[in-house]
């Protein structure tokens, strides 16, 4: 586990008539990611935004863009999204037959790979990609919208992926994504993630999104003390 939880932010949660004043605001509030979710309408039930976009919020801020490709084929689309400012890419091992060479495609694009799993794919299921990886996302809800409650198995499924981590030699980190709150961010941390997504929590706070990254980060503090 690294010393600090990371907090990515999710704009699939913003105003997008507000978008670039949204990502200015939990920039100066200390976010160390900001996550774009890219969504096609096939692999999962949503349509999102694309490089366009992502490249508008790129020109918005200097913080590392996590964009996460829920999308058929990904392949198509690396270097679109490599063009338009991505730091990470992270494609979903359901949708990439030929997936250590879509990893190795991002690589070659001067950008991070990270790969996502799904509530029902086996965590096992990337053993043999996991040293090749610098990011693995374990989804705490079904992809497609924001603002759904938190699965309780996820806790399970990150310590397992952390484990298979230590046992292969990966020194990718952990993500989770999905209904993280300062509810369970404590727990989500002590399973082992390192960087916790956050849509509604951050952005739809009631006392604006820079109070949302302060009440994450706090919980998530919390429970690096436990553990240290």
């Amino acid at each position: 586990m690294s010393q600090r939880a990371l907090l990515a932010p999710s704009i699939l949660s913003a105003d997008f008539g507000e978008l670039a004043e949204g990502v200015r605001v939990v920039d100066r509030a200390g976010a160390d990611w900001i996550h774009v979710d890219v969504m096609d309408g096939h692999f999962v039930p949503n349509i999102t935004l694309g490089p366009a976009v992502t490249a508008a919020v790129a020109r918005v801020t200097d913080l590392p863009l996590d964009v996460h490709l829920m999308i058929e084929a990904p392949e198509r689309y690396l270097e679109d999204f490599a063009d338009a400012g991505a730091s990470v890419l992270t494609v979903h091992q359901e949708a990439c037959p030929h997936l250590h060479r879509t990893i190795q495609q991002i690589r070659e694009l001067g950008v991070s790979p990270g790969v996502a799993l799904n509530p029902a794919t086996p965590v096992e299921s990337i053993r043999d990609v996991a040293a090749d990886l610098d990011l693995v996302l374990i989804m705490s809800v079904n992809p497609g919208f924001g603002g759904q409650a938190f699965i309780p198995r996820s806790l399970e499924r990150l310590r397992r992926a952390r484990a298979l981590l230590d046992e292969t030699g990966s020194r990718a980190r952990i993500e989770v994504d999905g209904g993280v709150s300062p509810d369970n961010a404590g727990a989500v941390v002590a399973a082992g993630a390192d960087v916790l997504v956050a849509g509604s929590a951050v952005f739809r706070h009631p006392d604006g999104a820079a109070a949302g990254v302060d009440a994450l980060r706090a919980a998530a503090a919390g429970a690096h003390l436990r553990s240290v």
